[in-house]
């Protein structure tokens, strides 16, 4: 094949099967733990090992990552979506309507960020610390000398989706517990705490590393030290962790929402003079543009963004028809002015976020918080002219604008990650860009599937009729569909929010201290996903971030692709066991004993096959 060949026939059928697979397992695993992984990385040493001999170049690879890696971030969509069944609005996800959110959102994300790479790539010095680690694989794995290489990459990958796949299946027969926690009543209140046995979510840890893990810490530690025991404080209570999670469903994760907000807040205030400085400086460097340096015209990014905007308009207003809602052709008008507006600042602040501290790590979750509480405050003008069985089509309403902003976002947040590995690759900029509105049409097309799916076999918590035992958390989208009603239906718990405003404030100062001494950082992002994730997940994911500090300098990129294949695994399996769910009706079809053995097999099991993990990713090839 000519090296210079890029957007290929292949590349793209690649590319849209694994888009596919990992946005099946991002949706699963980001209802199931509140977190979703990127894909970039594993998607190229597949697309390595696969096109190695059809004699592929690297940018044929950079663009089956560059498509894939639409899988990690529009699945993101499912932290609000979900909302809408917590509320009672649906019952299922209406196929055309939720692909519809996710295709128009996702490729106005695309269309908004796509200029700005030349201001927030190839004009700053931003780290893209994502991208630049995956331009290292594709670097790395490229040429005939290297096949030895990817080969032994793949290897790592698929023994770590094996690997957390055959755990989660013995889990599934009740042969190994999938928790293990210690609670007990005090005069102060309930105590304890537990870890959740999930080789995905070590894997997360590992993916996130120390800073992250250590700011999620402090927030684990608040709610486990502080707050649970706080809030149960002269109360009845068992002492059993299902307590321990109404007590956080309750109150605490209002705490971390009023941190994560702030977090978001103080990292947009952190961005307006640099991203100005940014785009003056590009502007005065205008000069003609090589080929190598072109992004999609500026005629196709307007029909795009254009083009979408009467789509979006009727998806508003047959979204509004099914409401008791008047002015619908204003409130549709009004929404969409909104979302035009809105989706460009979230761009643009997602888009610098990512260059500079990692797609992973940038505040997705406030900026999710920030869109509901605003397009919530906005409607509350309409609340008090509608009947009050009117008020349930309001918050749905708030719920479907947040979505379409939020589908923007995401694909902002790491469309400009996929062009700093482009770039230093020598990709073609207008390629990788066609090839992510790739990524979100197939992205779109398999996520409402995968929702009806596990909605069908596994319910999410706070909706009517699900399972406890069951239950998906859905964390995300539970504090967005509780923030929606508390402010259209005037009853929101400002105390304990401003509370978690109080801690972020504090984490910042913290933060910003530590930054000035050029010492460890703490996240404040990170330690309201602390207050607010699960303990027993946040203390596992604790567990990957030390080890990732322990291996990362000695094993280099292998572990970061044995993490990817255990959350793959995993997932997989979550998503074939939901199926297996609804085609028997049974809510546990792989149960081979009644009662789950002594939780301590499941830690001396989980400890040894990460002891092997270690071995393995160590011995010298």
């Amino acid at each position: 094949m000519n090296d210079t060949q890029e957007l290929t026939l292949r590349g793209i059928a690649i590319g849209i099967a694994i888009t596919l697979l990992f946005t099946a397992a991002n949706v699963y695993f980001g209802l199931k733990a509140g977190l979703t992984f990127a894909t970039s990385i594993p998607a190229a040493v597949i697309s390595m090992v696969l096109l190695y001999r059809s004699h592929s170049n690297i940018r044929e690879n950079n663009i089956v990552q560059t498509l894939a890696s639409s899988a990690g971030t529009l699945s993101a969509v499912i932290f609000v979506l979900p909302a809408l069944v917590m509320i009672g609005w649906w019952q299922r996800f209406p196929y055309a309507l939720t692909a519809g959110i996710c295709l128009l959102g996702g490729l106005l994300g695309v269309a908004w960020s796509a200029p700005l790479r030349r201001v927030l790539v190839a004009g700053s010095d931003l780290p893209y610390p994502e991208g630049v680690a995956c331009a290292e694989v594709l670097q790395v794995g490229d040429g005939q000398q290297h096949s030895a290489e990817q080969k032994h990459n793949l290897v790592i990958l698929l023994w770590g989706a094996l690997l957390a796949a055959g755990f989660a299946i013995m889990q599934a027969a009740n042969l190994l517990a999938s928790q293990a926690s210690v609670w007990f009543r005090t005069r102060f209140g309930l105590m304890g705490g537990g870890i959740d046995l999930s080789f995905a979510l070590f894997a997360v840890g590992y993916l996130v590393g120390p800073a992250v893990g250590v700011a999620m810490l402090a927030g684990m530690a608040l709610t486990l030290l502080l707050g649970i025991p706080y809030f149960s404080y002269g109360t009845e209570f068992d002492a059993s962790a299902g307590q321990a999670l109404r007590i956080m469903s309750g109150q605490i994760r209002y705490i971390g929402a009023g941190c994560i907000g702030i977090a978001a807040i103080w990292a947009l205030l952190r961005l307006i003079r640099p991203l100005w400085q940014g785009i003056k400086g590009i502007l005065k460097k205008q000069t003609d543009i090589p080929a190598q340096e072109r992004d999609l015209p500026l005629s196709v990014i307007a029909l795009l963004i254009f083009g979408s905007l009467p789509f979006i308009a009727w998806l508003l207003t047959g979204f509004l028809s099914e409401t008791q809602l008047p002015y619908t052709g204003w409130l549709a008008g009004a929404a969409l002015l909104f979302i035009v507006l809105v989706a460009f600042v979230i761009a643009t602040v997602c888009g610098y976020m990512a260059g500079l501290i990692g797609s992973s790590n940038s505040p997705l979750s406030g900026i999710g918080i920030l869109v509901v509480l605003a397009a919530s405050l906005l409607l509350i003008p309409l609340r008090q002219t509608v009947p009050a069985e009117a008020h349930q089509g309001l918050i749905a309403f708030a719920l479907i604008v947040t979505a379409i902003v939020f589908a923007s976002a995401t694909l902002a947040n790491d469309n400009l990650q996929d062009l700093k590995t482009g770039q230093l690759v020598g990709a073609t900029p207008w390629k990788q860009q066609v090839a992510l509105m790739i990524g979100v049409i197939a992205g779109a097309l398999v996520i409402p599937w995968v929702l009806n799916l596990l909605v069908e076999a596994y319910g999410f918590v706070g909706a009517a009729g699900a399972d406890p035992k069951m239950a998906l958390s859905a964390p995300q989208a539970n504090i967005i569909a509780s923030l929606a009603r508390g402010v259209l239906e005037a009853n929101l718990p400002w105390a304990p929010m401003m509370v978690g405003v109080a801690i972020g404030v504090a984490s910042i100062l913290v933060d910003e201290s530590l930054r000035a001494r050029g010492r460890f950082q703490l996240p404040p992002l990170a330690v309201g996903l602390g207050l607010y994730l699960s303990p027993m997940s946040i203390a596992m994911i604790v567990l990957g971030a030390f080890a990732s500090a322990a291996l990362r300098a000695k094993a280099g990129q292998r572990p970061v692709l044995m993490a990817a294949g255990m959350i793959v695994g995993e997932s997989l399996v979550g998503i074939l066991l939901a199926g297996v769910i609804v085609l028997t009706g049974k809510s546990q079809p792989l149960a081979l004993l009644s009662d789950v053995p002594p939780t301590a097999f499941a830690c001396l099991a989980f400890l040894g096959l990460l002891l092997f993990c270690e071995r393995r990713l160590l011995r010298p090839r």
